[in-house]
């Protein structure tokens, strides 16, 4: 059995956890927006369409934040197209997606689906086919209280009010050659400085994040996000990433040690970007937006739906089925994300509804939690406070993890403990919570945490998810097949915790500073 021993002390810290930390992504992208949070006609439907089951699940999976709407659909989107009524609305071809976009829901029916979950709404403008001139008069629209042209016309839509979104996306992947009208880095980076200045000329108070590189693996990581910075760094706040892994090698030690290399690519474009600071000599510091992330296999579409020719409506696609395997990856995930909270800010799930998403439904169905909806959920409760910096130790192993992603093929070696936690502190109550996963696929953990100094007294909660069959998945038929459960043996004496954590298992301890 491997031992892991771990020490937290009350004054070593990494930072505390911003609220948009927690964020997820909708995107025009297969069922996500149509037959997934808006469908009406549905049984479960409100007056305005939404579905009611749906929006049960993200309030129980607590998102903070929502990106939208792209992605890729965002390079040839035009933000005109989806105000206004709806009948008068036109239909296009989505070049992204190869889909019939009908325009039904658009900016404002988002806006309104927020408020009514009480997320706060995120904002990516077209980069790719359209410019400056539309992203600031998109803002205009969205932000401006009235009197104007734009503001007025929002206001004749039947939103009186401005819509107040503080935090938008300059464009998206904009390297990729996959996305429509690919730019250079020189170009991508004038365009979006000059986007930027007007984008903050109509609303002083709204944040802005470049487009980074669209991978750790493209051959333009690192030198795109040092050319961005040199047009953009006075007129931006975040650097964008995205990152997506997968088991395709089929080889389950590496697939859990993926998340150890989104911890290193972290670290890199906050190097790149204090580089910049330092070439201007500025106090500045550039914070990161992970506004795509998640596993993923490019599940694109059924048999059924490649059979079927033309530009469907909301086809079934990116619709994977999420293992106990995924999940346990996906923890993972989320704690590189907690470990970086000093300058990761913003993080976005990608995506929240069918398309490579933590909740699925069936069209006119039901809808149901995949089994990385369980890590997300607790991460998002739990997680917000200060992060502690955790000395840890134990047994590491070596792993080679392929990544057929971008323009090419690569493969990263990794060590990674067998152990990988994170630690955060409740900045309220005094609570602390761990996040930890067990890596080692066939033995069980004995956890040692000290806690001296911490002025915790019982614990309030353990929970574990994990199965035998790291296959095992959720599905309409058996929604509950995987889900967390108790964990017993958890004892905490004087200021140390003992417990034993199950081979290939995500597992959330929390602890009070009550009996």
């Amino acid at each position: 059995m491997p031992n892991a021993s771990v020490r937290l002390r009350p004054d070593a810290t990494i930072g505390a956890t911003d609220k948009r930390l927690f964020g997820a992504f909708v995107e025009h992208l297969g069922r996500c927006v149509y037959g997934g949070l808006f469908e009406p006609g549905h049984p479960s439907a409100d007056a305005r369409g939404f579905r009611r089951d749906v929006l049960a699940l993200v309030k129980e999976l607590a998102p903070s934040i929502i990106r939208y709407p792209g992605g890729n659909f965002v390079s040839g989107y035009n933000w005109e197209d989806g105000v206004g009524p709806v009948e008068d609305r036109p239909c296009r071809l989505d070049l992204a997606w190869r889909s019939t976009e009908t325009n039904q829901f658009g900016t404002n029916e988002f806006i309104d689906w927020c408020r009514l979950t009480g997320i706060e709404p995120m904002l990516a403008v077209n980069l790719g086919t359209r410019g400056g001139d539309a992203a600031r008069r998109f803002v205009e629209y969205c932000n401006h209280p009235g009197g104007t042209t734009l503001s007025d016309l929002r206001k004749d839509h039947g939103w009186p009010l401005p819509h107040e979104v503080k935090l938008w996306c300059l464009g998206n992947e904009m390297d990729g050659p996959w996305q429509m009208q690919a730019r250079t880095a020189e170009d991508y980076g004038r365009v979006a400085a000059e986007t930027a200045k007007m984008m903050k000329w109509v609303d002083p108070t709204i944040e802005l994040a470049a487009a980074g590189s669209s991978g750790r693996n493209m051959p333009t990581f690192g030198t795109w996000e040092s050319t961005v910075l040199d047009h953009c760094f006075d007129h931006v706040d975040y650097m964008s990433l995205h990152t997506y892994i997968n088991n395709d090698a089929d080889d389950m030690p590496a697939f859990l040690a993926a998340p150890d290399l989104m911890d290193g690519f972290i670290e890199e474009v906050v190097a790149i970007s204090d580089a910049a600071a330092a070439k201007r000599r500025s106090g500045k510091r550039i914070m990161l937006s992970f506004d795509e992330w998640n596993v993923w296999y490019r599940t694109r579409r059924t048999p059924e739906d490649r059979a079927r020719p033309g530009w469907p409506v909301a086809p079934p696609i990116l619709e994977e089925r999420y293992s106990m395997g995924d999940a346990l990856a996906f923890g993972g995930m989320c704690i590189s994300l907690l470990n970086h909270a000093d300058r990761v800010k913003v993080a976005c799930l990608a995506q929240l509804v069918n398309a490579i998403a933590p909740i699925m439904t069936e069209t006119g169905g039901s809808a149901w939690r995949q089994t990385i909806f369980y890590p997300f959920a607790q991460f998002s409760h739990f997680g917000r406070g200060t992060v502690l910096r955790a000395e840890i130790e134990c047994p590491a192993y070596d792993a080679t993890y392929y990544d057929p992603r971008g323009t090419q093929e690569l493969r990263f070696p990794v060590t990674a403990p067998y152990l990988k936690l994170a630690a955060v502190r409740d900045d309220i109550l005094g609570g602390v919570t761990l996040f930890a996963l067990n890596r080692h696929l066939t033995e069980p953990m004995h956890l040692k945490v000290d806690l001296e100094g911490m002025g915790l007294r019982g614990i309030r909660a353990a929970r574990q998810l994990c199965d035998a069959d790291l296959a095992a998945a959720n599905t309409a038929a058996e929604p509950d097949r995987v889900r967390p459960g108790l964990l017993s043996g958890v004892v905490l004496t004087g200021s140390v915790l003992r417990a034993t954590l199950a081979p290939a298992s995500w597992t959330m301890i929390r602890l009070g500073t009550s009996g």
